[in-house]
């Protein structure tokens, strides 16, 4: 017996000027009353892979989790430039269409969301590899609407510089964002990476860079006020690749950290 409902919608969006396919997980058989929470997905293409409508029945139909609606934002072909930190693109330009795509989010699709089904709870934001760093930059500035994200093999990596070009760890966009953020953001971290995410390790100590980069994240995050275990939640994965199988095995444990029932007393 299948806990979720998925319908596909296709938003014609004028931030991006294209149309976005998106597909919604709903909860079935909500009574109306219940507290209803939102996970946006970046990459949603990879969920129906990933197993998703079994994950949320399997958690649901064992009261592990509340209600949540899954919105899974199908990337489009210029996910290379739609993809990124706003208004700071990589070396090569990368990520020079973020700003559009965040408009798109915050202005069109939680618009269109609210016009579905009644979010009463928390909203999350997640996604995978490069649909991670852009999921925490959009929830790092929008957090007034975002209280939870989830990276998973996060491109932390992402810099201004090439490696060629005096890179220094200095040059890497997000933890340079997060360090010049006046404020602290009122929003709680799960990030993951796999002990094979990659082989790549820039400055030889052993460790690989999405490994760095991501405890280096953490860092910057302490040092701006966040604590560990309670704001800061991070899973390193023997042997998970930088990979669908991989983040679906990790997938349930985010979705049980960020939506957990809570029992009546």
């Amino acid at each position: 017996m299948s806990y979720v409902i998925k319908t596909t919608y296709q938003i014609k969006s004028k931030s991006l000027q294209r149309t976005v396919d998106v597909d919604l997980y709903i909860p079935a058989n909500l009574l109306g009353n219940e507290t209803v929470h939102l996970l946006l997905v970046n990459d949603g293409q990879d969920l129906a892979q990933m197993g998703l409508e079994e994950s949320l029945s399997t958690l649901q139909s064992k009261w592990k989790i509340d209600p949540v609606v899954v919105v899974g934002i199908c990337a489009g072909e210029e996910r290379l430039l739609e993809y990124g930190v706003a208004n700071q693109p990589d070396f090569k330009n990368r990520g020079s269409k973020a700003n559009s795509y965040t408009r798109f989010v915050v202005d069109e699709l939680l618009a269109f969301i609210d016009k579905q089904i009644n979010i009463t709870g928390k909203k999350a934001f997640a996604g995978f590899s490069l649909g991670g760093l852009t999921a925490f930059d959009i929830a790092w500035h929008h957090s007034h609407i975002f209280d939870l994200v989830g990276v998973f093999s996060g491109s932390f990596w992402w810099r201004k510089k090439d490696l060629v070009d005096d890179y220094t760890d200095e040059d890497r966009i997000l933890h340079q964002m997060i360090k010049q953020t006046m404020s602290k953001p009122d929003l709680q971290f799960w990030l993951m990476t796999g002990t094979e995410d990659e082989t790549a390790d820039r400055n030889q100590n052993f460790i690989i860079d999405s490994i760095d980069d991501t405890v280096d994240v953490i860092k910057e995050l302490v040092k701006k006020g966040y604590k560990r275990h309670t704001d800061i939640f991070y899973y390193e994965m023997v042997g998970g690749k930088h990979n669908v199988a991989t983040w679906k095995n990790a997938f349930p444990k985010f979705l049980e950290w960020a939506f957990a029932k809570k029992l009546s007393t």
